[in-house]
């Protein structure tokens, strides 16, 4: 690859529904065009997240994730390295962590809720979008995910929400707002919004 890649950052709260649009989005490119490369990968172990006052890991904090292997292999990828990283299973007992790899690709898809909020990560995107929603559309979301995905019941879910998500917001990703090239309000569908994106990231390609 000649040409140094293009890097997206994608960021918003929790539950804005990053996830689905980036599913959305990626549907539209192949692998050869595209990679994705979500912070989700890079928290700490578990013993390193940080706890709350009521012993409570607390994952929604910048101290939770490790942004110095996350910024090396998004430097990797744009200097055209293949990436090897284990995936991040949340301590769930049952799980078998895989081995993703990222490949190098003309465009690179950098998804996570402090992808702005960490200055070396920010330096390097040339596109910052930022996917928006409402409070309680977000909650409503937050709820059915994290049942679903990590087994936790509806006490734990607002439990995180009050005291963990919600204040993490408003103090690193609320402000990071103003740093957007591209908003994407999601409150009920994104489709402008990703006609918009997939038509600028398939120009992109064409040059």
């Amino acid at each position: 690859m000649n040409a140094k890649p293009y890097i997206i950052g994608i960021t918003g709260g929790s539950a804005s529904g990053k996830t689905y649009f980036l599913h959305s989005l990626l549907s539209h490119f192949t692998a050869d065009e595209v990679c994705l490369i979500s912070q989700d990968n890079y928290y700490k172990k578990i013993d390193l997240v940080p706890k709350d006052e009521n012993k409570v890991e607390n994952f929604d904090l910048p101290e939770s994730i490790d942004f110095e292997e996350f910024a090396q292999h998004i430097e990797d990828l744009k200097n055209g390295k293949v990436v090897l990283k284990k995936e991040y299973t949340f301590e769930k007992a049952d799980a078998i962590a895989k081995t993703l790899e990222f490949k190098p690709a003309p465009i690179i898809v950098v998804e996570g809720i402090f992808v702005f909020h960490d200055p070396y990560i920010s330096k390097l995107l040339d596109l910052k979008v930022f996917i928006d929603a409402l409070e309680h559309i977000k909650i409503r979301r937050r709820i059915i995910r994290d049942n679903n995905e990590r087994g936790y019941d509806l006490d734990s879910v607002l439990y995180r929400w009050e005291n963990h998500v919600a204040p993490t917001y408003e103090r690193f990703i609320k402000p990071t707002k103003q740093d957007a090239d591209i908003i994407i309000n999601n409150n009920k569908h994104f489709e402008n919004g990703l006609k918009i994106l997939t038509s600028f990231m398939r120009n992109l390609l064409s040059k």
